[in-house]
C-alpha cells in the first residue's frame, strides 16, 4: 500500500482539536472524510501532534496509506476539493516509504504563540491571538524563558490529564520577540507534554507583567508541581507551524 505524507494547515477555531471525535468535528475527521470522498477508501489519518480545540496549524504533518497509487499533486488538489467548506488545506503531498511515520519519525516540533499587546479589542486576529491589555516586557519574558532550556522535569507545565509516561522533556528553544504590538513566543523540542506550551506562555505572561521574575520561573520549574504554574494561556494564540524529520 503506498504511503503519503501530507503537510496540513488549518484554523482550529471551529474544531474540537485534531483527534477524531464522536461528533466528527475534529480535523482528523474532516481529512478522513475528504480522502474517502476522493478515492472511496476509509483511511486513518495519522498526525504528528494532537492539537487541542481552538489551536491552529501552519505545518501539521500527517500520513495515510491508500490501496492505489495517486499522483501527489492530484491527491492534494482532490482532497482540498472535498475539504470544502472546512478551514483545512493540504499544502503538500508526497509519496514516502512505508517506514515513515508522521508521529514517530518526527525529530523536532515547532510551536509559536501570538500575543497582541494593546488596549483595543481584536478584529482580524480574533480567535487567532491572545489579547493582553497590560503592558508586557518581552525582554524579561525572553530572559525567563531561557530557564527552561535543556532537559527538565516539566511536571509544573503539564496538564493534569497528560497521558505521557514521563514528564521529562528536553527544550531546545524558548524565544520571545516583539514586533510592534505583537509578541511571538517560539518553543522548539522533539516532543511536548499536553498543554506544555500554553502553560509556559501563561507563566511568561506573569513575568511580562512584572508579577514574576526569571528566578520565580526557575522555582516554578524546580517545584515539579502543577500548582506552581501560572494561569494557562488560551488556545487561540497557539500554532503548530513546523515538524522536522531530519536532524
Amino acid at each position: 500500500m503506498p504511503r503519503y505524507k501530507l503537510t496540513v494547515e488549518y484554523d482550529g477555531t471551529h474544531f474540537n482539536g485534531w483527534q477524531s471525535q464522536a461528533d466528527r468535528r475534529a480535523v482528523q475527521d474532516a481529512l478522513s472524510a475528504a480522502i474517502e470522498g476522493f478515492c472511496g477508501e476509509k483511511v486513518t489519518v495519522f498526525g504528528a501532534g494532537r492539537t487541542d480545540s481552538g489551536v491552529h496549524a501552519l505545518g501539521q504533518v500527517a500520513h495515510i496509506d491508500l490501496e492505489k497509487e495517486a499522483p501527489p499533486d492530484k491527491l492534494r488538489d482532490a482532497v482540498n476539493f472535498h475539504l470544502k467548506p472546512h478551514a483545512v488545506a493540504v499544502l503538500a503531498a508526497e509519496q514516502v516509504g512505508e517506514d515513515f511515520d508522521a508521529r514517530f519519525s518526527a525529530r523536532r516540533r515547532h510551536y509559536s504563540y501570538r500575543i497582541i499587546n494593546r488596549r483595543a479589542p481584536l478584529t482580524v486576529d480574533k480567535d487567532r491571538a491572545w489579547l493582553v491589555h497590560a503592558p508586557l516586557d518581552a525582554g524579561a519574558m525572553h530572559e525567563a524563558g531561557q530557564v527552561l532550556i535543556g532537559k527538565h522535569d516539566f511536571t509544573t507545565f503539564r496538564s493534569a490529564h497528560c497521558q505521557a509516561k514521563s514528564p521529562v522533556k528536553t527544550m531546545d528553544e524558548v524565544s520571545v520577540s516583539r514586533y510592534g504590538e505583537e509578541i511571538e513566543i517560539v518553543c522548539r523540542a522533539r516532543s511536548f507534554l499536553h498543554n506544555q506550551v500554553r502553560s509556559i506562555v501563561g507563566s511568561l505572561k506573569q513575568v511580562g507583567e512584572g508579577r514574576w521574575s526569571a528566578a520565580d520561573m526557575r522555582r516554578a520549574l524546580e517545584a515539579a508541581d502543577r500548582a506552581a504554574c501560572g494561569p494557562v494561556a488560551p488556545p487561540q494564540g497557539l500554532y503548530l507551524f513546523q515538524v522536522d524529520y531530519e536532524d
